[in-house]
């Protein structure tokens, strides 16, 4: 079927939505599909988002590299015999090419209740899809040539298709002269296979869809444009087309070689002209009327087929197909009557998937026929949440809750009216900590699972268990456990299951800087990070943390510690941070921050250096940066689009000898002005050994303009001295479609911070010599009387530890609550507990083979345990039953 156009191709949002029925959350997990060998899904729950449309999330267990591991994967089920139930094409900003946006921004600008990320696209193009595009019967975009592409449809009669289809059109003149048309609303590529400049000698389309001036940016050819209104030629440009945006009741043809001949033959202002086209499904040969469409969008390689994984249609070594990524999909069931919209989550609690898992997981849930599309740094799933009005992320993306912005996305619309009050909703957090406050609403939804205005009802609030204190519908956190909340107004109730994460689920917590400067006023960023033993990783709120400070004064507000002041004769200072039983601390010194590269008095070469050769680029010394204008900053520009494979671009510094950094640091920040490249940031050291050590800065450039970036350099078992060899971006193998090749950063305040050390701190280090139950010990060879003597139970030494502190320098409190003893020296907190053989050290929870026991009404600590986390050394002479400490 062919298609006439004579004036404009217009795109209005579908503003409507999407219908489920009867769909209840999972308690516990359902086993969905499980083999002895093979992988376990599981069905964790199912939630309304409105009439004919509801999310499932799963976990997928397997092995990868003999290695357990595990992902969620959210699942949007649309109802296809609904009739309420739309899908529908989003499109960047205001429905226009060239415009990118979030997943959230265009659902919430279109009214979506559900979308995910679309079609795959150049990002270093202008922004816009490569495959085809229709919405509402209207052809936005054709595919681009290139071969295994396919794309998801669905019919105005609502059957779901997924097919590869190809373009074809005609221009006719006035005096009968026919031109082909190669394609609509397209940025330049290489077609495929036979590698051409995709608008060289061709003729294309370009409506008001389309956003910007020129069509197609960095087109490297200059066209011949003709301006089209209500079918009559307007315009005809000289060569270089025209400076104006594509009018609302027309087109312009964009033409270059053959075709720009072709217009200087045959076309003339005020004469009409006629564009007829369409698309052909290369799998049938059959025409294909895009208007017999309700929507249609992009994708990559077939996935599912016949219920089966299927071949792959194209490479998938660009997007990365081996590894495990994030991914999205669609597909359908097997009678046409259901659509699946899915996105695997790739984060610290999910893994992601390779292709090939993806496949088995979409065919154990049912999935007939798939479609991959674009997934990585891409993937992002929106839904509106039941009860509420506007969609939200609905999990986190691979550079957490940042989302990237996209050419396009599948969005689910509702068209149902406004039913009665079905049911209540409760909307709020689902995991607190012992301390927190948090505050919920109650949401109310009617008989489309569409949200109703709930203002007026006045619920009343209720825990099962005494977890939680009430203010109103404000809760505080009082212990730990599992509860479930209940709002209810009249004979109406809602409830919501939350989680008060306990000490005791915690395996690590740790302050995300490393040292801090003992002086007052002092102002340092403390956010406290938990990672609990099944592997979730949580950021705890300030008011969780009960603050001990130790040497000076302070109080922490909003993460931030603030020093007042420093107690007299104070060397170190300590700010620990205590939840539920569970420590970590942060050591304060002097002033321990030494200004390494300011970057304004540099009298040392830095040079720029890329890997492989074809990397080419700049590193300078210069001023008027932006954000930096007056002062000096290293600019580091690169090219990456002639090189392969795994590609760095080095700023050296010192030539490629490095730049000495004087004593033991623990950690180092650096300004960086971002290009939101999405490319890696590593500096490189060289070590005492003479090895180079990769320091990770950022995992993504995922930003523009000024940012503190820090690292802790404890991680990397340094051998002092260190040099600064480099710092550089890194575009690796891959999701490399996914990162620029090109971009420019800047450099400037490199500080590296190193903690005071215990000959700084003058901690005693003597050499101390004790025997099995006896009282008198030997410091540096002279006799001291104690009045407790080390004994041995079972093989281990038993001392208290004050007989250690006194010698060595040292601190230790007794709680006689918990019957815990925190012991503090120089830069290391242990916490012990009398009779527990798990103990905290340095904020990491880790056991040992004993345990503190109390003798005589003294409390003994196992000596080898507790000096060696102090770091002191202990030798046992089993001959004279003595032992020395040194």
């Amino acid at each position: 079927m062919i298609v006439t156009i004579t004036g404009a191709l217009l795109l209005q949002p579908l503003l409507g939505g999407a219908p489920h029925v009867g769909a209840a959350p999972a308690d516990k997990p359902v086993t969905v599909a499980s083999t002895a060998s093979g992988p376990v899904v599981a069905k964790l729950s199912e939630d309304m988002l409105t009439a004919g449309a509801k999310i499932v999330k799963y976990q997928w267990k397997s092995t990868r590299s003999n290695k357990t591991v595990q992902s969620q994967v959210d699942v949007i089920e649309i109802d296809l015999t609904n009739p309420y139930v739309q899908l529908d094409v989003m499109t960047g900003k205001g429905n226009q090419f060239t415009t990118v946006q979030s997943v959230t921004g265009m659902a919430k600008e279109t009214g979506a209740v559900a979308g995910v990320n679309g079609d795959y696209f150049n990002m270093n193009s202008e922004g816009v899809p490569m495959g085809a595009q229709i919405s509402q019967g209207d052809l936005m975009s054709s595919p681009s040539q290139l071969e295994g592409m396919y794309a998801f449809g669905l019919t105005k009669d609502r059957v779901p298709v997924i097919d590869q289809y190809e373009f074809h059109g005609t221009v006719t003149a006035e005096d009968g002269a026919e031109f082909p048309l190669t394609g609509i609303n397209k940025a330049a590529y290489t077609t495929e296979p036979n590698k051409d400049y995709s608008h060289a000698n061709a003729m294309y389309i370009y409506t008001s869809a389309w956003k910007e001036i020129e069509r197609p940016r960095a087109s490297a050819a200059s066209p011949v444009e003709v301006l089209v209104q209500d079918g009559v030629i307007a315009q005809i440009s000289d060569q270089g087309g025209f400076a104006m945006a594509v009018p609302e009741n027309g087109y312009i043809l964009r033409t270059h070689g053959q075709a720009a001949n072709f217009v200087r033959d045959h076309l003339q202002v005020g004469q009409k002209l006629r564009a007829d086209y369409g698309l052909k499904s290369k799998t049938t040969q059959a025409e294909v009327d895009p208007s017999s469409f309700q929507m249609m969008i992009g994708g990559h390689t077939i996935l599912v087929e016949n219920g089966q994984p299927s071949g792959y249609t194209r490479s998938t070594s660009s997007i990365s197909g081996s590894s495990a990524r994030a991914r999205t999909a669609v597909g359908y069931s097997k009678d046409q009557k259901k659509a699946y919209i899915l996105t695997v989550e790739k984060n610290d609690t999910s893994s992601g998937m390779t292709l090939k898992e993806l496949q088995n997981f979409m065919v154990s849930i049912g999935v007939w026929k798939a479609v991959n599309l674009d997934g990585g740094g891409s993937t992002t799933m929106a839904t509106r949440p039941l009860g509420e009005f506007d969609p939200k992320l609905t999990h986190l993306t691979e550079y957490g809750t940042q989302q990237r912005r996209v050419v396009n996305g599948l969005g689910v619309y509702t068209t149902a009216p406004q039913g009665e009050l079905k049911g209540l909703a409760i909307s709020g957090e689902k995991v607190l900590f012992v301390g927190q406050q948090a505050t919920y609403a109650m949401k109310g939804y009617d008989t489309y699972y569409n949200p109703v205005d709930t203002s007026s009802l006045q619920p009343a609030w209720s825990a099962k268990d005494p977890l939680v204190t009430w203010n109103g519908q404000t809760l505080q956190a009082v212990k730990p456990g599992k509860t479930e909340i209940t709002a209810k107004s009249g004979s109406a109730k809602a409830s919501i299951n939350v989680e008060v994460i306990g000490g005791a689920q915690i395996d690590r917590m740790a302050i995300s800087t490393q040292a801090g400067a003992l002086k007052e006023g002092a102002q340092i960023s403390v956010p406290v990070t938990v990672t609990l033993k099944d592997g979730r990783v949580l950021t705890a709120p300030s008011g969780a943390m009960q603050w001990e400070f130790i040497g000076f004064q302070g109080s922490v507000s909003e993460n931030t510690l603030t020093v007042s002041s420093v107690n007299p004769n104070a060397s170190i200072g300590y700010a620990i941070a205590r939840y539920d039983g569970f420590s970590t601390m942060l050591t304060l010194t002097g002033d321990s921050d030494m200004m390494w590269e300011d970057f304004e008095n540099v009298n040392y070469p830095i040079q720029f250096n890329g890997s492989p050769s074809q990397v080419t680029g700049q590193a300078a010394v210069e001023k008027g940066v932006p954000g930096r204008e007056s002062s000096g900053v290293l600019r580091l520009k690169y090219d990456m689009t002639q090189g392969s494979g795994k590609m760095y671009a080095y700023a050296e510094f010192n030539g490629a000898n490095g730049r000495d950094i004087p004593g033991t640091p623990s950690s180092m920040s650096i300004d960086v002005m971002g290009d939101g490249s999405l490319n890696w940031l590593r500096a490189e050291l060289t070590d005492a050994n003479g090895s180079a050590v990769y320091i990770d800065l950022a995992k993504y450039i995922d930003w523009t303009g000024w940012q503190t970036l820090e690292a802790d350099l404890t991680q990397y078992n340094l051998s002092y001295p260190v040099k600064l060899k480099r710092i550089y971006p890194v575009n690796v193998e891959e999701g490399q479609d996914e990162r620029a090749l090109t971009g420019e950063l800047a450099f400037d305040n490199i500080i590296f911070r190193t903690p005071i050390s215990s000959d700084q701190l003058k901690l005693p280090r003597p050499v101390m010599q004790l025997k099995l139950n006896q009282k008198t010990v030997s410091i540096d060879g002279n006799s001291k009387k104690t009045d407790v003597a080390p004994i041995q139970l079972e093989g281990t030494t038993y001392v208290p530890i004050r007989m250690i502190l006194d010698e060595f320098g040292g601190s230790s409190d007794w709680n006689a609550k918990t019957r815990g003893i925190t012991v503090l020296r120089g830069n290391q907190m242990i916490e012990l507990r009398v009779d527990q053989k798990e103990y905290i050290a340095g904020g990491v929870r880790k056991t040992a083979e004993v345990s503190p026991i109390v003798r005589d009404g003294r409390t003994l600590v196992p000596l080898r345990l507790v000096s060696e986390q102090l770091g002191l050394k202990v030798t046992w002479e089993p001959e004279s039953k003595s032992i020395t400490i040194n």
